[in-house]
């Protein structure tokens, strides 16, 4: 998207993408092709798909919260029932009870970028995770904004990362927000890269962003001029294209 350092290839991409998002790393997070012995005990009870044996509903009674069931997920998302299931497995992993508060989830972001301070950033992904800001991500809301990112529409995708741009969500992108986001990209990519960032880099690439999308010039970017503007742009579809099968 306008604003973001360019992905070199799909392929790294695809792994950068899986290392960032919290709870769903390649360690905890087995492919489907090698997850047969995960998916043997997925859970399956009354919940949809959470417990299959008595130590499973005894992990679950330490749980704060319980996902909705399998089929509800299913009709609400674009994941099959395995891939929820290893979704599961991961995301219980990584945060066993079943939510990821803010703070947790700025520490699992910071440790794929110990050169700079992802707290920022992680903290405007996390909100637009969070969409009913209740101060909690929980795995419906994991997989719900997953689902949008991966399988959704090219649309869908964009509409997400409008949301992820709209700081204070009422509808449009300020110049001060586009900066405030491009600050906290350049402060979690580390002073130390090469090639050196230059300090006024995050306000030219603002600068760029509304010359781009601020078609009427009023100074802010809604919701069409930013559809409009990414659909026509061939590198911003191309890189929509390559979350198509990252999962």
């Amino acid at each position: 998207l306008p604003g973001n350092p360019p992905v070199q290839t799909k392929k790294a991409l695809k792994q950068r993408f899986l290392k960032l998002l919290p709870c769903c790393r390649p360690k905890s997070i087995p492919s489907l092709s090698e997850s047969k012995t995960v998916l043997a005990s997925a859970t399956r009870s009354s919940p949809g798909f959470l417990a299959d044996s008595v130590e499973d509903e005894f992990e679950l009674s330490t749980v704060c919260h319980r996902p909705e069931g399998l089929e509800q997920l299913q009709e609400q998302t674009k994941f099959t029932r395995k891939e929820l299931q290893v979704l599961y497995r991961g995301f219980k992993n990584e945060c066993p009870s079943g939510i990821v508060n803010e703070e947790n989830f700025k520490q699992i972001y910071s440790q794929f970028f110990p050169q700079g301070d992802s707290s920022t950033y992680a903290t405007f992904l996390f909100n637009a995770f969070d969409t009913d800001h209740d101060g909690s991500v929980s795995f419906e809301d994991f997989v719900s904004g997953l689902s949008t990112i991966l399988r959704g529409t090219i649309d869908d995708r964009l509409n997400w990362a409008f949301n992820l741009y709209d700081l204070n969500k009422d509808g449009c992108i300020t110049k001060e927000e586009m900066l405030d986001i491009m600050k906290s990209i350049y402060d979690m990519m580390g002073k130390y890269t090469y090639p050196a960032m230059r300090e006024e880099a995050p306000r030219e690439h603002v600068e760029n962003f509304f010359q781009k999308m601020d078609r009427n010039k009023d100074g802010v970017v809604t919701i069409e001029e930013f559809l409009e503007s990414c659909q026509k742009d061939e590198n911003i579809m191309r890189s929509m294209q390559l979350f198509d099968s990252v999962i």
